[in-house]
């Protein structure tokens, strides 16, 4: 059986400590998309840490951690991820790489952030990581697989026809100097050999697995706003974030995803450009106390260390997100934050244009949207570490069966607090 573990939002809702969780009673954790450009927070024996390449089922012996055919491979980070796990005492994980994977080179990272620099105050927010240009490569066919690595002679030719490419961009455009083919060539030589032990063909493994009847969990990175079909275009990442790729990104039969668990926030973050239409956003002083109390250590990003933008939860475009995800279940995050507000806001629909609708519009519509609420009573309490529902404040009950309502879907998940098993399961 396969189960997708996705975000309903901008990204940043807590998927990492959900697919932990569950990790727990799986047996292959594949990551299917994206790259190093977020990150996943994950709090449990070991410490915590940031995962921005590594599946999140590392801390557990028995599973097997597949980075799959669709992610953005940075083989330096990759190992640099590896390592911490060994200083921290993390016995070492069984991680797959498929060979069809694509790396991520360092002409990517150079290309994002002088596009970034280019743009200036037009610029879409990057992390850059070097994505955009990574997948842009990638579907023009010129990108490099990890089983060129293998093949010399192949892999020198692709390095030249990239470089004929890019150099065109360096010199006219950039004014930089031009890559050189021989110095990219020596260097993934070096990585070559690190690479190796973990190189396979995750397909036929993850076949095998569903064969066997294996627990196998599909672990995406960011959430629906961000998906550069149904997400708030042009301001997405450039991987498709929805369950669906699931099965493209990670090999596996699209018959065989059975569950999908849309991870949604009890109030809503995003890391990007202040350009991006975020429409429940709050500014100011209230703004400032909810980024501070947010999270685990406050919204902030876990790759670039950017301040989040954060504001009341947005039904709208939570159910949109669940919509477009095919959620079979939630599971709310972060509900623990909110405990200091006497009053909770949530966005429940839209005024474009002094016409109000409940529906998500497209990005140009968006721009013009302004937010309609709905006051709920906060609980003034803590509620950390609470594992029953019964046991919530009456009041934090109802925000969760209220959202439940408005997005159409059922929450299953309720997390009160950033460690492992700090939820409340309600299945």
């Amino acid at each position: 059986m396969v189960k997708a573990i996705v975000g309903a939002n901008w990204g940043d809702e807590g998927k990492g400590k959900i697919t932990d969780l569950m990790a727990e009673k799986s047996d292959v954790v594949i990551r299917f998309q994206g790259g190093a450009n977020a990150g996943h927070t994950i709090i449990c024996d070991y410490g915590r840490y940031a995962l921005h390449q590594l599946p999140s089922g590392v801390f557990y012996p028995h599973t097997t951690n597949v980075i799959g055919p669709g992610v953005a491979l940075d083989v330096a980070k990759f190992l640099a991820e590896l390592r911490e796990l060994e200083v921290g005492g993390v016995p070492a994980p069984r991680v797959l790489v498929d060979q069809r994977t694509q790396l991520l080179m360092p002409y990517h990272t150079l290309q994002d952030t002088y596009e970034e620099a280019r743009l200036a105050g037009h610029a879409f927010g990057s992390t850059k990581s070097g994505i955009a240009p990574f997948y842009a490569d990638k579907y023009a066919k010129v990108g490099i697989q990890i089983a060129d690595l293998f093949d010399e002679k192949r892999l020198m030719e692709r390095l030249e026809q990239v470089c004929e490419l890019k150099n065109v961009l360096w010199v006219h455009l950039y004014k930089q100097k031009p890559l050189e083919p021989k110095a990219l060539f020596d260097g993934l030589m070096e990585s070559r050999e690190a690479i190796l032990p973990y190189v396979g063909d995750s397909v036929a493994f993850v076949h095998q697995a569903l064969a066997q009847d294996k627990t196998i969990l599909l672990e995406g990175q960011l959430g629906s706003m961000k998906d550069p079909i149904y997400g708030i275009y042009p301001y997405t990442t450039s991987s498709h974030t929805l369950a669906g790729f699931g099965s493209v990104g990670g090999g596996v039969p699209v018959t065989a995803i059975k569950d999908v668990v849309c991870v949604s926030k009890a109030y809503s973050s995003s890391v990007g450009a202040d350009v991006e239409p975020f429409v429940s956003e709050l500014k100011g002083a209230e703004g400032e106390e909810l980024r501070r109390r947010g999270g685990d250590k406050g919204e902030f990003g876990a790759t670039t260390g950017r301040p989040r933008r954060v504001g009341w939860y947005d039904a709208v475009a939570s159910r949109y997100g669940c919509m477009v995800q095919g959620a079979t279940e939630v599971a709310l995050t972060a509900i623990d934050c909110l405990g200091y507000l006497d009053e909770i806001k949530v966005c429940v629909g839209y005024d474009i244009d002094g016409k109000v609708t409940r529906q998500f519009p497209v990005s140009a519509q968006l721009e013009r949207a302004k937010p309609v609420y709905e006051t709920l009573p906060g609980w003034k309490c803590d509620i950390r570490g609470i594992t029953d529902f019964d046991k919530l404040p009456r009041e934090a009950q109802g925000y969760v069966r209220f959202i439940e309502k408005e997005i159409g879907a059922p929450i299953r998940i309720v997390s009160t607090g950033p460690k492992r098993h700090e939820i409340i399961d309600l299945h």
